[in-house]
């Protein structure tokens, strides 16, 4: 089958383009929950279709269509011709001198428990089972597990050699316990948004996926009694669960070239961040180094090349505290000049790829959790993202966690609710003073960053160990 669609693209590829790109993807999607004990309704979608992008007379086009028949494949293409043409003259950059690449390679990632081989009566039998767990008390008054996995093939061909086939697999756990008790609700959940990465089932043992229901359980019914967060200037730890929104919001979104260069400033904002800054500024302290780091095949965001078929390697983002490159692709690079990386994504067939975090991590330090506490006099430490603000040009910032534990003379000491932090980006980051080795790092991600006109929801990830940061202005659920 592959073969066949493969022959049909490149008969279409238009003769009088100077370029051309065409992208086929097919994603299926998959999800089961149980909630409060009952299996709801299995989720399935199967999405298919073509991106052909053509550049001629210097400027570009793209058309999409889930027609993928030899009239339905030359129609799209006669259509991205034709916008490339009227654009002549009128772009903002000459895509005839960007570089273009042409690779050939097949890629395929884990998988070592295919979501296939497993049943649909035991996948509910599972959801059922750790469920069940969740109930432990009559104040819990919801609960809910669910898994959603997705597999995803794309080809890549361009006109001038390049082919690029790619196959990868996600799965995306969730579980969530809520308590009451009088006017104070409490929910604590695995990882929050968080605990996905590539594979099959097994990704399921990586967060703890079957052993800790009763420990979420036993922390909502604990926070119902607990004192609010402490308000005021105080060091504090964050952990990986929490490290993720920290980072993807106040370090990768503001790094995205496209919106350095205002592309998004009619929807999710612009950014604090100018080129002029690249290799100089000063974006926290020398414990503050970021990679984008697509070679880990078990993240979220692994790919071996973009969907402009540019080859994803490792590269050093922030290094000692110092901004050496944004987050930019192939089209992003052309246009400045600037180096960047190979992360222009599409969320599907029929949306053209853009700049896009993917793989963006905290490299590990040399401080063990433990070592952090002891450090702290007077501090909290917060887990797992419950809420989050941000500006405009992602600088201002306020961000709150479901779980807080007071430090006290180096020691952890008594659990607190409507945990909260703010700060400002640059600053914030600073004011960090150390970060956890590589045996306390988890690998993380998101399905479901937004961005983009029209709107593109994507997977992107994150790795982090615990880190600690001084000085910072926290605040509990009701401020006097």
């Amino acid at each position: 089958m592959l073969k066949d669609i493969e022959k049909r693209l490149r008969n279409a590829m238009p003769a009088g383009a100077d370029y051309c790109s065409i992208r086929y993807l097919v994603e299926r999607d998959e999800a089961a929950a149980v909630r409060q004990d009952e299996p709801l309704p299995v989720s399935r979608s199967e999405s298919a279709g073509v991106m052909i992008t053509v550049v001629a007379d210097g400027a570009l086009g793209y058309a999409a269509t889930c027609d993928l028949g030899a009239a339905g494949l030359k129609e799209a293409a006669d259509r991205a011709l034709w916008w490339a043409k009227q654009a002549a003259g009128r772009a903002v950059t000459d895509f005839s001198k960007i570089p273009w690449p042409a690779h050939q390679a097949e890629l395929v990632g884990p998988n070592v428990r295919p979501w296939s081989e497993v049943s649909l009566e035991d996948r509910y039998a599972l959801l059922r089972e750790q469920c069940g767990r969740l109930k432990t008390d009559d104040r819990i008054v919801d609960w809910s597990v669910g898994i959603w996995f997705a597999s995803v093939d794309s080809l890549v061909l361009t006109s001038d050699g390049g082919r690029i086939a790619q196959t990868y697999y996600y799965t995306m756990p969730s579980m969530n316990v809520t308590a009451n008790q009088g006017a104070e609700t409490q929910t604590r959940s695995l990882g929050g948004h968080s605990f996905c990465q590539q594979g099959g089932m097994e990704v399921l043992d990586a967060f703890g996926f079957t052993t800790d229901a009763p420990r979420l359980a036993s922390e909502a019914i604990e926070l119902l009694d607990a004192d609010n967060c402490p308000t005021g200037p105080t060091d504090l730890i964050l952990a990986p669960d929490q490290m993720v929104l920290q980072i993807h919001e106040s370090i990768g979104h503001p790094l995205e070239l496209d919106r350095i260069l205002g592309d998004e400033r009619n929807y999710a904002g612009t950014s604090f961040v100018t080129t002029d800054m690249l290799g100089s500024y000063r974006y926290g302290s020398e414990k503050l180094n970021i990679t984008y780091d697509p070679t880990r095949p078990e993240q979220l965001a692994s790919y071996g090349f973009d969907d402009e078929g540019a080859k994803a390697e490792k590269a050093w983002i922030i290094k000692d505290g110092i901004l050496l490159r944004s987050l930019g692709g192939t089209v992003s690079q052309g246009r400045t000049g600037l180096p960047g990386v190979a992360n222009a994504r599409a969320c599907s067939w029929n949306r053209p790829p853009i700049d896009r975090m993917a793989n963006l991590n905290l490299e590990p330090g040399d401080t063990p959790f433990d070592q952090m506490v002891a450090s702290v006099e007077r501090g909290v430490y917060m887990e797992t993202n419950c809420s989050w603000s941000i500006d405009d040009s992602r600088n201002k910032f306020q961000f709150g966690c479901e779980r807080g534990q007071l430090i006290e003379n180096g020691r952890l000491a008594k659990v607190v609710r409507n945990c909260n932090y703010r700060g400002i980006s640059a600053t914030f980051w600073r004011s960090l003073k150390a970060v956890g080795p590589a045996d306390e790092t988890l690998v993380m991600g998101t399905p479901n960053c937004g961005k983009g006109e029209p709107n593109q929801v994507i997977r992107v990830a994150h790795a982090s160990s615990p880190a600690l940061f001084e000085n910072v202005d926290v605040f509990g659920g009701a401020e006097e």
